[in-house]
């Protein structure tokens, strides 16, 4: 273990025992299972009462999560967007997490507010509602009046998260420093993941940013008819309050509700899905959670968006990557994909690009005979993520999760139209991307930032060649070596020459008759060591014994005579 993360974990061992103790109890029903033995699968019932061995692996995982409590369930929501990571089946597994967590009694509400926008509640708003309309994990959301009438939602953070997140993410922290070293859990990336979750939580404690979002999306979309973004009352705002406007509509949830009141739902399905690529591929902006519960339907087939805490954004050379993808995988072409995927992942050391490849064309063979209207751009995505997965190749987290919010976004809008496909509305999409790509203003900004990276190479590599040249004559200039895989071979060699050293020093011992010695019965003939000494004895067994595991560690490598 890395001394860093001891006093993380000491520092918070009442914490971490609840913590400890909830996943033991769920890995220890997988282990009973596996055993069956049935007696015991008792012992282990879940927060619900149910008997946890009968639910699979990827259930039990998410509902340790939930146990362990609402900053968890954040990392499994953050998973969920890393089918890279965890492969497709856990990712869909975490997307049913939910949390809910007991909101704050009013009169705490009530005292966040004072304490925030300088005046109590009553003061500020002509009506407030002191009963929640809904609690999530790191705060709840209140209705509320202005006094010219305007219906606001009143957003307050709980009270005490702030302290209990970073509690929780301390012990991440140093839980994950452990877990870098279980051979099982190091596909997992637990150092790169919690840091990226780390970061993403921490944004989403404060509304302040949350706040700037929604005043960008208003911006973008200033003058589009067809989305409607909420007003924030940044006066009646702070990192710990988020006032809005009150949007009165229907969940996409709610389809029976949408029916009935004769909306368009094939229209609105569409029309939701051009808002999306609208953000990704001429904003480089947009809302990650296209989650059915996120999105309302309002008055003239309006589209309205929830929750703003959690947003990507994708600069012009990721975008021109991302595009690349998706064109690549419209345009079913096995080369350019491969190329894509090992140009933007992480590429592990020993990757079989071969095997990659052919896994790809495979991949890609199978989409070719498919008619575009039957083409399942969801299900192509998370294919290829699943082929990522195999190989061990880590995305970058912004493309993890754009490719989620693109299957997210095709199921979402496949709740109002079964039909829906968004490789076709993604069409008008692919020539602008094709234009784009060809334009000349591209083009020259392209070249613009290759003349500069080229001027910055142009006037830091004089300097650094002087340097060196420095360096040599005064003596001052040292090459390191790092002999990657050397370390096994030396820990064989000196655990060789142990045993070796063991073995003769033992074979003295006996052949000297060094006491304490055992006495050979009578009935024994040995006219050469009437008496052979104990310690030789053991030394000599010892030594045998770990000769043969230096001999069946070799064997398990490679071959003695093999070059």
């Amino acid at each position: 273990m890395k001394i860093p993360s001891i006093p993380q974990l000491v520092r918070n061992a009442n914490r971490l025992r609840e913590i400890v103790g909830v996943l033991i109890k769920y890995g220890m029903a997988n282990w009973v299972s596996r055993l069956g033995l049935g007696f015991a699968n008792e012992l282990f019932k879940d927060y619900e009462g149910e008997l946890v061995a009968k639910h699979s692996p990827a259930t039990r995982f998410r509902m340790a999560l939930t146990e362990c409590g609402p900053t968890f369930i954040k990392l499994g929501q953050i998973l969920s967007t890393r089918g890279d990571i965890v492969g497709v089946e856990l990712a869909h597994e975490l997307r049913k997490l939910q949390a809910d967590v007991p909101p704050d009694p009013p009169e705490v509400a009530l005292a966040t507010i004072e304490a925030e926008l300088g005046q109590p509640a009553h003061e500020l708003f002509s009506r407030f509602e002191q009963t929640p309309l809904a609690s999530a994990s790191i705060g709840q959301v209140h209705r509320a009046q202005l006094a010219d009438g305007a219906e606001v939602i009143v957003k307050v953070r709980h009270a005490d998260i702030e302290e209990k997140v970073n509690v929780d993410l301390e012990i991440l922290a140093g839980l994950a420093q452990l877990a870098e070293r279980v051979p099982d859990l190091q596909n997992f990336r637990p150092r790169e993941t919690v840091a990226e979750f780390q970061r993403m939580l921490r944004r989403e404690l404060d509304f302040g940013r949350e706040e700037r979002h929604m005043q960008e999306f208003a911006q973008n979309f200033a003058g589009d008819a067809t989305i409607h973004i909420p007003r924030v009352y940044a006066e009646l705002s702070t990192g710990r309050v988020l006032t809005m406007e009150f949007l009165e509509g229907t969940k996409l949830t709610e389809t029976a509700a949408l029916i009935e009141q004769h909306f368009d739902l094939p229209e609105i399905a569409r029309r939701g899905a051009e808002i999306y690529l609208e953000m990704i591929f001429t904003h480089g902006f947009y809302h990650a959670d296209p989650h059915p519960g996120n999105i309302l339907v309002l008055e003239g087939n309006v589209v309205g968006l929830l929750d703003y805490g959690m947003v990507g954004r994708i600069d012009e050379p990721l975008r021109e990557d991302i595009e690349e993808m998706l064109l690549a995988i419209a345009n079913r072409d096995a080369m350019q994909l491969t190329a894509v995927i090992t140009r933007l992942g992480a590429v592990p050391p020993g990757l079989d690009r071969a095997a990659l490849s052919v896994d790809v064309a495979d991949f890609v063979s199978h989409y070719v005979g498919q008619r575009l209207d039957e083409f399942n751009l969801s299900g192509a995505l998370e294919e290829m993520i699943e082929i990522v997965h195999r190989y061990r190749i880590m995305l970058p987290a912004r493309v993890a999760m754009l490719l989620k919010v693109l299957i997210m976004l095709e199921g979402t809008a496949r709740l109002l139209n079964p039909k829906f496909n968004l490789i076709e509305v993604m069409q008008p999409y692919q020539k602008r991307l094709i234009l784009r790509r060809l334009s000349p203003a591209r083009q020259l900004r392209k070249m613009r930032r290759i003349y500069s990276e080229l001027e910055h190479l142009a006037e830091s590599l004089p300097r650094g060649i002087l340097d060196i040249i420095q360096q040599i004559q005064s003596g001052k200039f040292d090459v390191h070596l790092d002999h990657r895989g050397l370390e096994p071979s030396v820990n064989r060699l000196v655990y060789g020459m142990l045993t070796s050293a063991l073995f003769l020093g033992s074979s003295l011992l006996l052949s000297r008759q060094v006491p304490p010695l055992v006495n050979i019965p009578p009935w024994i003939e040995n006219p050469w060591v009437p008496n052979l000494s104990i310690l030789g004895l053991l030394g000599c067994g010892v030594s045998i014994a770990l000769g043969l595991r230096l001999l069946r560690a070799i064997s398990k490598s490679g071959h003695l005579d093999r070059r």
